[in-house]
């Protein structure tokens, strides 16, 4: 049965490019969509007109007011981006907007389908537990993105388009400037779009907002401000009298910095957008109401993955349309063969599983430039029927795997032995840092998921690629701390203290990027607060490029150690203070490392003697030559090389 449209698809776009229509309605029951001019209370009418009209045709009666208010329940409303379609959901009737989702899937690809009102607790969890957190429809963050929004939220409803329109609460805000634009048009049209707006803005929309609001105006202001200018079909001069009159009105009751439309003035600019977003800041990313932390914010993108329909797992259908031929680039991307790898492998894992929920970081969460190999990381949300909470977890590819060795012109073979090498390696490196006190998450396990290798040789051959697995750390990244909180004595102290104990551990195992610069404080050391919001400990999320110098001096990176708090210095209410608190915290750990080690040397020498010694730089031979510098490095004075760094740049600055 065909899907029947009264108006334009809901995608169709003018010569210029532009959407014919931003608002839609859908009968997702009798299959119908409607994208007439107005607002959906006028398009949820003309339906029922229409109805009555075929219904009249086949010989029947029209509706009763039961049946017409029957078949307004069961719409949806629908708001049309330039590539998307918006469904703003009822949450008391999911199924129903789930209905007309699987319907809109039948005019345009899923992808460009997405939800609003995601703030909504029942929304919001029955998106998650069809493993479709990728449909969350996010908001801007930069003032770019909130400019944008803002110029595309411009609505009209049956004369010029002359309001900001809200898609999650489906309100229009007439600004004070629009308002005042309306004098230049002819009698008429201004006599129209005044009744409009008396008319508009004293009805309420099905989630129980005003269809028109006035931007910003106090209580002195609003549609009952129209009352004296009725009626509106008197002459013309009587019409713009009362158009000045009203003018005047609305100017007093906005406020100077809100009177002018100006998205690049944040004065302005904020108050809209937190009108079109609704209720104000609360609408938040899905890794915000998942706890993450801000440097996730806005920086994962939610993937296709499944859900558990009475225990048995159903992938997502647009895996579906990806294998398609030819598939979209966009859609092959989104479509991420890893994420059904990883819910393989969490359904093996967990036995009562609700719904898993994937997302790819993108970009770089630390300030480190990007190198060869691969780099992926994903967060995983999995929630369990034997738990009130998901559970998050962090999944990190192995940056050299059988698919880099492949790409690198190596047999099969070579590339799986020199994968399981690499492993190993990763692996001894972080017991090797746990030996020298370096603060690591608790636990990380080693996974596998199989992908299709395309390169030259072997195209198309099925290869199982490594990931290392670990819980999400519920943190601040130490280099991303505002500097708002270093106001505080006591914050800065207890950082300064727990930075210079993490301090001790990197710089013994010698952590480099492979231009050998020191790797610290760049975005791997998650910091931890206590209930009162003071750090409380540091935890390496990632101990990467640990042991790549074994053999230089450590005084020689004395100036690198010094610069996470030098670079801090002016924020610091007493710089100097802060400054020995990290000193001491470092010599003390320092020490504390070496006396270890000295205790109990036989343990720590004997730990990787099955491992081949190759002086070519084996981890074994590595290690061997940390622990000799680490005996022969005197504490004090090393601390006392950090500190004369403090002191150079002081001179520096007289």
């Amino acid at each position: 049965m065909t899907i029947r449209i009264l108006g334009e698809h809901p995608l169709a776009k003018d010569q210029q490019g532009r959407l014919i229509s931003r608002i839609g309605t859908i009968f997702p029951r009798s299959r119908t969509i409607v994208t007439l001019p107005g607002i959906h209370a006028t398009q949820r009418f003309a339906y029922v007109t229409d109805l009555n009209a075929i219904r009249k045709q086949a010989g029947h009666p029209p509706l009763s007011e039961e049946d017409e208010m029957l078949e307004w329940q069961q719409s949806v409303d629908l708001i049309m981006d330039p590539e998307s379609i918006l469904i703003r959901p009822d949450p008391e009737s999911m199924a129903l907007a789930f209905e007309a989702d699987d319907l809109l899937q039948e005019l345009v690809s899923k992808q460009k389908i997405k939800f609003l009102n995601l703030m909504n607790e029942k929304v919001r969890y029955a998106i998650k537990e069809r493993g479709e957190n990728w449909r969350i429809a996010l908001l801007p963050q930069s003032p770019d993105e909130m400019k944008r929004m803002i110029a595309s939220a411009m609505l009209p409803i049956g004369g010029r388009s002359i309001y900001y329109y809200s898609r999650d609460i489906g309100t229009r805000f007439l600004t004070y400037q629009q308002f005042c634009e309306l004098g230049a048009l002819p009698d008429p049209e201004l006599q129209a779009h005044l009744i409009e707006i008396r008319d508009f803005s004293c009805r309420y929309n099905r989630m129980g907002q005003p269809e028109i609001a006035f931007f910003s105006a106090d209580k002195s202001f609003g549609h009952s401000s129209f009352k004296p200018c009725e009626p509106m079909d008197q002459s013309p001069p009587t019409v713009r009298t009362c158009y000045e009159h009203l003018k005047a009105a609305f100017r007093d009751a906005v406020r100077p910095e809100i009177r002018e439309d100006n998205p690049d003035n944040p004065d302005w600019r904020n108050p809209m957008f937190s009108c079109l977003i609704g209720q104000g800041g609360e609408a938040l990313p899905e890794e915000t109401i998942l706890g993450l932390s801000s440097e996730f914010f806005m920086q994962i993108e939610w993937l296709p993955g499944g859900r558990i329909e009475e225990g048995e797992l159903m992938f997502d259908s647009l895996f579906e349309e990806a294998d398609r031929s030819p598939p979209d680039s966009e859609l092959r991307t989104l479509c991420d063969e890893k994420a059904r790898g990883f819910i393989f492998n969490f359904l093996r894992e967990f036995g009562d599983v609700d719904y898993v929920n994937v997302g790819r970081v993108i970009g770089s969460l630390s300030r480190r430039p990007s190198t060869a190999g691969r780099r992926d990381v994903y967060v995983a949300e999995i929630k369990q029927g034997s738990s009130p909470c998901p559970v998050v977890r962090i999944l990190r590819m192995q940056k050299w795997g059988i698919r880099e060795h492949l790409n690198e012109g190596k047999d099969l073979l070579p590339a799986i032995m020199e994968s399981e090498e690499y492993t190993e390696y990763i692996l001894d490196r972080r017991l090797g840092c746990r030996q020298l006190g370096m603060n690591l998450p608790s636990r990380i396990t080693t996974r596998k998921i199989s992908e299709h290798y395309h390169g030259l040789r072997y195209d198309g051959q099925q290869i199982w690629s490594t990931y290392f697995e670990r819980d999400y750390l519920p943190g601040m990244a130490t280099d991303k701390i505002p500097r708002s909180r270093f106001q505080s004595l006591t914050y800065s102290l207890a950082f300064a203290r727990l930075l210079g104990r993490a301090a001790a551990a990197n710089i013994i195992t010698g952590r480099l990027n492979l231009k050998n610069a020191v790797l610290f404080d760049d975005g791997d050391e998650v910091m931890m607060e206590d209930e009162s919001g003071i750090p409380r400990d540091i935890i390496v999320a990632d101990h990467t490029g640990t042991f790549m110098n074994y053999q230089s001096d450590l005084a020689s990176f004395a100036e690198d150690y010094a610069e996470p708090i030098r670079r801090r210095l002016p924020f610091f209410p007493s710089p100097g203070e802060v400054m020995e608190a990290y000193l001491s915290a470092f010599q003390e750990r320092f020490i504390h490392i070496k006396q270890d080690y000295t205790r109990r040397k036989r343990s720590f020498d004997m730990l990787f003697k099955q491992r081949a010694r190759d002086e070519r730089g084996s981890f074994a031979y590595r290690w061997e030559r940390v622990l000799d510098r680490l005996n022969r490095t005197d504490p004090i004075a090393l601390t006392d090389a950090i500190r004369k760094q403090f002191i150079i740049t002081s001179e520096k600055k007289r």
